[in-house]
């Protein structure tokens, strides 16, 4: 280094001569390696927006029970245990896990007909 200044056009003519090598470490591949990550990258960005954007919320429960009740008697028998359990899991959590043993008896757990007396219970 010199002790003198250097003058402002000689340092912005200095910078300007400065520029990475055309054959670069990697070529080709490495810009081709640069884009493809960019381009993940930009989709991973996109698709966490999109995501955002359009998850639904879950509706606060606007029927009431015996709505919920009287809708399940167009189910079949089946269906209508489950959703039953789910209605006392929901509305009677202890009950629920008093009943939770006998749900998988080897004579096929409780009867529609004590799940639907103990969600009437709740009502």
């Amino acid at each position: 280094m010199s002790d003198r200044a250097l003058s402002e056009e000689a340092m912005l003519a200095s910078l300007r001569d400065i520029h990475l090598p055309a054959l670069a470490p990697g070529g080709s591949l490495a810009e081709l390696c640069v884009a493809v990550g960019l381009a993940a990258l930009a989709a991973l960005v996109l698709a966490a927006g999109l995501r955002a954007l359009t998850v639904r919320r879950p509706r606060p429960a606007s029927r009431s029970l015996q709505d919920r009740i009287a809708t399940l008697q167009t189910l079949p028998e089946d269906a209508r245990r489950v959703a039953l359990l789910h209605l006392i899991r929901e509305h009677a959590p202890d009950r629920y896990a008093e009943l939770r043993g006998t749900l998988y008896a080897p004579d096929g757990g409780l009867p529609l007909g004590s799940l639907e007396s103990e969600v009437a219970r709740l009502v």
